[in-house]
């Protein structure tokens, strides 16, 4: 009979902490941590198989479940010396959920079960203290009727707030024994009013409805959605944790606090965290009352005072149990942990969520301790995290005007218009503008606007609030706990300390580093990387084998990538150049001549130009590759399209407004991407290769000549379908380039090659590979032409099909393996086949990303490229697919 429940407490543990897959991450930290010693509450977990069956049989638990939940029930009853649902010598427990993955917040708990107008009594006979189990009580109803029961957690906050304002405090705390028992009295009324029945009293009921309550929320929204950000399986499920509870509320010698053994941020070694006295665990994070700093590290006058000052035993005794778990688990841990009269206990150990700054500065530190090697140190960095790295931060030189200052949550900086709810902030972004989420306190139905706003501010939260971790884990830069500003949700605005006004659409930048708010828009720097960053990539680039190259169309964009660690450039996109002003006018001059003697006139105006577009990239490549691709979009492009612009370039050239309206017309298509364009412009006007292929030669052949540069240009044709395309092309480029390199009297080598953007291409690849020396996979235009989706207007539904798991990724975003990569795959193979020496490589998006990067690894590419900020993270993806072949 299949075993569904596992047990842990007094030193003992069924399971282990390798079982994470069948326990969860937190029910197999909290077996191993029993295992190694620590003081851990007695519990019990219900395996993700139970998830599994609870989802594959309409929501019915597996025979069985009951009678083993009882027997590990009745385990720690005789452990704990109490009884579950006993009047006078009550167990309470708490249920939490536990997935394989870290899901901060997106998932329920349920605490203080157990509760009822009976038991209660039993808990004051227990304690002593009519006030902390009154406080418990009110507490788990409200826990309860909002995960249990579905009921707007706001309602009975709201009661809560009401009475704390008739009473004249501020603080839950100060509310007496009295106005707690009369509070639960006015909870239940309401859930009645609201919900049509009592609130349950019978502790098995409330037991299985929270257990139920839990499985429930693997499928909610804000859990879906983080799963999907973070790229999580619906079908691992997660498991339930059953954990006898203490109390951090019981009074003043009692705590609740959540830590990290590093700073997460910085990745600093020192002991980062925040407690509360007399709460409970959900207080910390929630943000409804200002914690206080658990050590004096980083104390500064005024601050409250630190745990190490006012529990000192019991920091003492945790700060040992930090170095403990970083040793046992050799990494930088998040923990929870609550002290009951003077006793410390250890609610949850996992690895802790990071900044791209601490990944990599704790990877890096961890390996100079000796607690990991360099390989395990490539793989603790996300390689999608170092983005967080690569973009800009406020320009220091810069004026700016600080309104309001707050915690430094999770560092960066972001500029944007005010916001005031998560579902704004998703409209805001999917129409281009960039946002500011502003909240008193963000939760985990917030998920998504937290996703698509540049940077979060909240007036409430600590530095382990729901913001700031959750923040943190996306590299948005935010700031929380902004004492300074009231935010007013009616009228939608927030008034900063100095009575400022700033209301929605007005736009604030923020600084997550230093947890400054200024107004308006602040400039930015570029991004250093020096260090610990330094030191990651030098193994990196000790580990690959895949070169990696940026797409880049100017020497400034070429530098940056050269800068990043690119190793040539995999993409120039010479179109980009077409559309430059001092250009522009030759280019449209050219489509609108009437013969070839015309044509030819207005590309030799451009031909110098290009020529110093292509001095200025193998000038700073020197060295190294340079792939250009000939002109690709059809020309129509290039051209005005309404009467306005058509009537202002007519006079500018002029030419007749209707003659000029009838080219347009006349080039106008119906499917652009699909039409007159790539190899099937030159095999119409061959002319407009030649310029080009003579500019790129002319400036290899004079660096070569006057500098002595060793250049190996790669001239791409793009959009070929058909070999005989390829051949022609590829001889007219070999008749120019020839001519150049005699003009010159060098010796000059050269590659002539392809894009493989469409899936006859990739079936024909063998036949291509006669004519081609290289093949570049375009996989932005084969992702299209593979799948029948315009990648403009895919984005009106794409999200609907990600979302109910259509498709596991956007294909535009993470190459779709089986299908596009398969063609990949097929046409490397064919290609080689033919010609075993022919160079491989992708130039799509998907250069940029981790698991297309690996799958490139795998099928054998020579090199991926990427935009420049980019290159670095397709540096790290690439060495870790070495490390994952084992």
């Amino acid at each position: 009979m299949a075993k569904y429940v596992y047990f842990f407490g007094n030193g003992e543990a069924e399971g282990r902490g390798d079982m994470k897959n069948l326990l969860g991450g937190k029910g197999a930290n909290l077996a191993e941590m029993t295992s190694i010693g620590l003081p851990v509450p007695a519990g019990f977990t219900l395996t993700t198989e139970v998830c599994t069956e609870f989802y594959k049989n309409d929501r019915n638990y597996p025979a069985g479940l009951e009678e083993e939940v009882n027997q590990h029930l009745a385990q720690i009853e005789q452990l704990m010396d109490k009884k579950f649902g006993d009047t006078q010598n009550p167990l309470l427990v708490s249920v939490r959920s536990g997935a394989r993955a870290s899901m901060p917040g997106m998932m329920d708990t349920v605490l203080n079960l157990g509760l009822n107008d009976d038991t209660v009594q039993g808990i004051i006979a227990q304690s002593g203290d009519e006030r902390f189990a009154y406080d418990s009580y009110r507490r788990f109803i409200q826990m309860y009727a909002n995960v249990v029961l579905d009921m707007d957690g706001d309602i009975l906050e709201h009661i809560l707030e009401k009475m704390k304002e008739d009473r004249g405090v501020e603080e839950d705390t100060a509310l007496t024994a009295d106005d707690l028992k009369e509070l639960v009295g006015l909870f239940k009324t309401k859930v009645k009013e609201e919900l049509g029945h009592d609130f349950p009293m019978d502790p098995k009921e409330q037991l299985w409805g929270s257990i139920g309550a839990v499985f429930g929320s693997w499928m909610n929204f804000r859990a879906k959605t983080y799963r999907r950000l973070n790229n999580i399986p619906a079908e691992w499920g997660t498991a339930v944790n059953v954990q006898s509870m203490v109390y951090g509320n019981m009074g003043d010698d009692c705590a609740t606090g959540v830590a990290f053994t590093r700073d997460p941020a910085t990745g600093e070694d020192y002991f980062y965290g925040e407690y509360l006295i007399n709460a409970q665990g959900e207080d910390v994070v929630a943000g409804t009352r200002t914690p206080q700093p658990i050590n004096k590290a980083k104390h500064k006058p005024g601050d409250l005072p630190a745990m190490e000052d006012v529990l000192p035993d019991c920091y003492e005794q945790l700060d040992k149990i930090r170095d403990i778990l970083e040793k046992h688990y050799t990494d930088m841990q998040d923990i929870e942990f609550t002290i009951e009269k003077h006793k410390l206990y250890m609610l949850q150990t996992r690895s802790g969520k990071r900044t791209a700054k601490a990944a990599v500065k704790i990877a890096v530190d961890m390996v100079a301790e000796g607690l990991i090697s360099k390989n395990e140190a490539v793989m603790r960095v996300a390689p999608e995290q170092l983005d967080q790295l690569l973009h800009p931060s406020l320009d220091p030189e810069a004026s700016k005007t600080v309104v309001a200052k707050g915690l430094p949550a999770s560092p960066g900086a972001a500029s944007g218009q005010v916001v005031f709810s998560a579902d704004e902030a998703e409209e805001a972004a999917k129409i281009g503008l960039k946002v500011i989420l502003v909240r008193v306190e963000t939760s985990p139905e917030d998920i998504h606007g937290m996703h698509a706003a540049e940077g979060i501010l909240t007036a409430r939260g600590g530095m382990t609030s729901h913001a700031a971790v959750v923040a943190r884990g996306m590299g948005k830069c935010c700031v929380s706990g902004c004492g300074d500003i009231k935010v007013d949700y009616a009228n939608e605005q927030f008034t900063a300390r100095d009575g400022q006004v700033f209301k929605k659409s007005d736009v604030i930048t923020l600084d997550g580093s230093t947890g400054e708010v200024m107004q308006g828009e602040v400039p930015t720097v570029q991004a250093e990387l020096t260090g610990e960053f330094s030191q990651l990539m030098e193994w990196v680039d000790g580990i690959r084998r895949m070169r990696v190259r940026a797409n880049a169309d100017t020497p400034f964009d070429a530098q940056v990538a050269r800068d990043f660690g690119a190793e040539g450039i995999g993409l120039c996109r010479t179109e980009h150049m077409f559309f430059e002003s001092d250009r522009l006018t030759a280019v449209r001059e050219m489509i609108l001549a009437a013969d070839l003697e015309g044509r030819k006139r207005a590309l030799a105006k451009i031909l110098p130009m290009q020529k110093g577009d292509f001095l200025g990239l193998f000038k700073v490549m020197k060295g190294l590759p340079v792939t250009i691709r000939l002109l690709d979009p059809p020309l129509h492009e290039f051209l005005p399209h309404s009467d306005k612009d058509i009537e202002a370039l007519a006079g500018e050239i002029n030419v007749p407004a209707q003659t000029l309206k009838a080219k347009v017309e006349s080039l106008h298509e119906f499917n652009p991407m699909l039409g007159h364009r790539g190899c099937r412009l030159a095999i119409t006007y061959p002319e407009i290769y030649d310029m080009q292929v003579r500019a790129i030669m002319e400036a290899a052949c004079e660096l070569i000549k006057q500098e002595g540069f060793e250049i190996v240009p790669e001239i791409m044709i793009p959009l070929v379908c058909e070999v005989k395309e390829l051949a022609i092309l590829r001889a007219n480029a070999i008749r120019i380039a020839d001519e150049v390199i005699a003009s010159y009297g060098v010796k000059v080598s050269y590659l002539i090659g392809t894009m493989i953007e469409l899936p006859r291409a990739a079936l024909t690849a063998d036949i291509i590979a006669k004519e081609a020396e290289f093949f570049s996979f375009g996989t932005n235009d084969l992702t299209q032409t593979t799948y029948g989706l315009s990648r403009d207007d895919a984005g009106k539904f794409l999200p609907t099909y990600v979302e109910q798991e259509l498709f596991p990724d956007d294909p535009f975003v993470a190459i779709d393996q089986d299908g596009v990569g398969q063609l990949v795959k097929m046409g490397c193979e064919l290609g080689r086949k033919t010609r075993p020496d022919i160079k491989l490589g992708i130039c799509g998006e998907h250069g940029g990303e981790s698991s297309s990067v690996k799958f490139c690894h795998r099928i054998g590419l020579d090199y991926v490229s990427c935009s420049p900020f980019r290159v670095p993270i397709a540096r790290l993806a690439a060495a870790q697919a070495v490390l994952e072949e084992g």
